[in-house]
């Protein structure tokens, strides 16, 4: 019956399965797995194989850059002892969700130079199963991470973390992630299919059911709009006190006739209502480029026009997410002065040269004396 159905979109192009029972349609798909393909893909010619070929070396080129990235994030954060600060714990949780979301990538470039599902349905799921807690943790984190640096700058003294309220802010995390996986996997509400070239999947945004459409509306808003709501919110109100308090300083050395009241200030240094502002700016972009591009696609793929979304055009937001999982670490981590000098000492053949700053931020500090940057 699903091969019929498929047929009314190419009838020229059934021609059975070739010796290898493998190909219908012009895709690569085993017979049995036609069931779990949406009619929408196979109303398109299969793909060019070096299509298939040139994203599977990109994603290589994404998986050992994201994988070398949050590795040494996830132990040296781990390891040194001078970065076991509470609010470093979410950025080991980013870290960690980053990771995990390309250690899954061998099944898509095995797909890629396969050309095809060549997994099948048991591939798909374990793709999208584990993409989507990563990603949705990932963006909880985020917003977590947003949270803390709101209480950090504005509320240096009463918003100071502790180390149990981080770990179980973090456990909470995972409490509100978990569900969005499984409920697609059990196909309680939702479910798991693949999309694009066929050798990724993702959850089931095309289906015109009224539950599906429910679903997508409610996962566009809570794994999306919320966190997204957050990250915007506490980091326009970091950019503005930090610019509050930079004109405070201003005016008043100005009244006392001084050029700064900032001892040993480097005139060359950008100052901290720019490197702040940078900042913010710099992981609110990183979000909406990651995350926009898949929430317009499920949107049109529920509630707009599907002939808008061909295979080509699917595969780029799945290449935004797979990107920003590589810069994550560098954004987070590497631009950390402690985090250099941790790994300048594990690893002096990088050769890196980083000293700690002379001068403590008046703005950002953390527990035990330390700096955030």
């Amino acid at each position: 019956h699903a091969l019929d159905n498929q047929t009314a979109y190419r009838p020229e192009a059934l021609t059975g399965a070739d010796q290898s029972g493998l190909r219908y349609l012009g895709w690569n798909v085993a017979p049995e797995d036609l069931v779990h393909i949406p009619e929408h893909w196979l109303q398109y010619p299969e793909p060019e194989a070096s299509l298939h070929y040139l994203l599977g070396l990109l994603y290589i080129a994404f998986t050992v850059f994201a994988l070398v990235g949050n590795g040494l994030v996830i132990w040296i954060f781990i390891a040194a002892k001078s970065l076991r600060t509470p609010s470093n714990i979410f950025i080991i949780n980013l870290a960690f969700c980053d990771f995990f979301m390309m250690a899954k990538t061998p099944i898509f470039i095995y797909n890629s130079f396969t050309k095809g599902y060549t997994l099948g349905h048991m591939g798909c799921q374990i793709f999208a199963f584990v993409g989507s807690l990563t990603g949705i943790g990932a963006g909880a984190t985020n917003a977590l991470i947003a949270y803390d640096r709101y209480n950090t700058i504005t509320r240096p003294f009463e918003g100071r973390l502790t180390q149990t309220k981080a770990l179980i802010l973090t456990c909470l995390v995972w409490v509100y992630t978990i569900p969005w996986g499984v409920l697609p996997l059990l196909e309680i509400w939702g479910r798991y299919v693949p999309e694009g070239f066929l050798t990724s999947c993702t959850f089931d945004y095309l289906s015109s059911t009224f539950d599906n459409r429910m679903f997508v509306g409610t996962i566009f808003t809570f794994s999306y709009v919320l966190p997204m709501s957050l990250i915007l919110y506490y980091y326009s109100h970091i950019v503005k006190h930090v610019v509050n308090h930079e004109k405070v300083l201003r005016d008043q050395a100005k009244k006392m006739n001084v050029e700064s009241l900032r001892s040993n200030q480097n005139k060359n240094d950008s100052s901290v209502e720019i490197r702040i502002a940078k900042a913010a700016i710099t992981v609110c972009f990183l979000f909406v480029a990651s995350w926009t591009p898949y929430a317009v696609l499920a949107l049109i793929g529920a509630f707009g026009d599907k002939s808008l979304l061909t295979p080509g055009v699917t595969m780029f937001p799945a290449c935004a997410c797979k990107f920003v999982a590589c810069l994550d670490p560098y954004v987070y981590a590497i631009s950390h002065p402690r985090y250099r000098i941790e790994l300048q000492k594990r690893l002096p053949w990088l050769a890196i040269t980083e000293t700690l700053p002379a001068e403590t931020s008046t703005t950002c500090t953390e527990p035990e004396g330390q700096t955030a940057t």
